[in-house]
């Protein structure tokens, strides 16, 4: 009876110290992820440069890492990268359910002046990078339009409200269009494009539309809120596609990666984190970044929050 005593006594303060480490530890030992990414017909300027991606801030939750989204920011500013590319959910705000656009008719003002608290948080936390006038380009995710589930209630306004605030800071937001990159240095040729998706769960991701607007043989980068999307793109459109949302599973284990606790609560297949085989149509290749901040509950096991630094070739 001892040994089963000491035995739960013992698991009870293993499980204890896990998810005081997932809570308090984890969520800040930020991974630098250094990645070779290739793209056919990649101009000649931009072969070698590195493109930093990153994703998910969910600022507005509570617990949420706003110090690590400060010092991913720094950092990147100190490693100067041709773009940054941010792939959504700037904001938290989980109040898409059906009777809160009543709510929000009631006190609307009160509404607004929490998303816009919310948005200045990240417009002050991305300082570093605004301030050396690096390239930005973002497309938006399902929390900045308050959606916490695929059929919450849409709230446009508040997306309005967060692609309004980054445009004027001189942020690009793309909704189902493509963008010439901003060149390196002088050189002239053809440009690199990136293609932003909208919100899965928002129904507003349309590939056909936002490929329509670019050369077939166009050298692009894909960039994505909601790993889901990435199905609809057709053959070879998609060389390399990069996404968010999944924030690596949250919490997984270590001898079992695939299992996470996010696909416990997804009905469909969720692709975590990483190069991801198998899925999407021939000769497009999808890349998950687990994101910095937190669903639901904040905590992170096995599932670092992720900066992304691809160089292309």
């Amino acid at each position: 009876m001892k040994f089963v005593k000491y035995s739960l006594l013992f698991l009870a303060a293993f499980l204890t110290l896990l998810l005081l480490w997932g809570v308090f530890g984890a969520p800040y030992q930020v991974d630098y992820q250094e990645e070779r990414a290739t793209i056919p017909n990649l101009p000649s300027a931009w072969k070698n440069q590195q493109v930093a991606m990153i994703a998910d801030f969910q600022v507005g939750m509570w617990l949420s890492n706003k110090e690590v989204i400060e010092e991913i920011a720094e950092q990147l500013s100190q490693r100067k990268p041709q773009a940054v590319l941010i792939a959504g959910d700037f904001i938290y705000h989980p109040i898409g359910d059906e009777s809160r656009e009543e709510i929000r008719e009631e006190h609307e003002d009160e509404e607004i002046e929490e998303v816009l608290s919310e948005l200045r948080q990240v417009m002050s936390l991305l300082s570093p990078l605004i301030e050396l006038n690096i390239p930005i380009y973002a497309v938006l995710g399902n929390h900045d339009y308050a959606m916490e589930k695929p059929h919450a209630n849409k709230l446009a306004w508040i997306a309005d409200q967060v692609q309004a605030t980054l445009e004027d800071a001189g942020i690009t937001v793309l909704v189902n269009e493509s963008v010439a990159l901003v060149s390196p240095g002088e050189l002239e040729g053809d440009p690199l494009y990136l293609v932003g998706v909208g919100s899965h769960y928002a129904n507003n991701d349309d590939p056909r539309r936002a490929l329509a607007q670019l050369p077939d043989d166009a050298a692009r980068i894909v960039l994505m809120h909601n790993p889901d999307s990435f199905a609809s793109f057709p053959a070879g459109t998609a060389p390399l596609a990069l996404a968010g949302h999944t924030h690596g599973g949250q919490i997984r284990l270590p001898w079992a990666s695939d299992w996470s606790w996010m696909a416990m609560l997804d009905n469909n297949e969720v692709h975590t984190d990483g190069w991801i085989e198998g899925y999407g149509n021939r000769d497009n290749t999808l890349y998950v970044n687990r994101g910095i901040g937190f669903s639901m509950i904040p905590v992170r096991l096995n599932a670092a929050p992720e900066v992304t630094l691809f160089t292309l070739n």
